[in-house]
């Protein structure tokens, strides 16, 4: 019995081991994340990337046009926007470019 009980002790300190040396992703934010209310893109990707395109394409997904709110325009910032529905009087849904 004391056998059994040794080695789940061993057991958890290793579990325990290799969780504590594990760094928290708590504060981890991808570079483009949205959902069909709208979403943010960071600062960093909008320089390499065209975010108003990969905005339009996103929010097209869910049949919406796009609406940009902010920039925060300096390194580590984001560029946030809104997904809204099609404006009355429009004639077609948004149109997704395919590349």
């Amino acid at each position: 019995m004391r056998i059994i009980a040794a080695a789940g002790l061993l057991a958890s300190l290793v579990v325990s081991g290799m969780m504590a040396s594990q760094s928290a992703r708590a504060d981890y934010v991808p570079p483009f994340k949205g959902n069909d209310t709208g979403g943010i893109i960071a600062y960093s990707m909008a320089t390499q990337v065209d975010a108003r395109q990969a905005a339009v394409d996103h929010c097209a997904r869910y049949g919406k046009v796009v609406k940009f709110l902010a920039v925060q325009a300096y390194e580590g910032g984001y560029i946030s926007f809104s997904c809204r529905w099609v404006p009355y009087g429009a004639a077609d849904q948004p149109i997704r470019t395919l590349y």
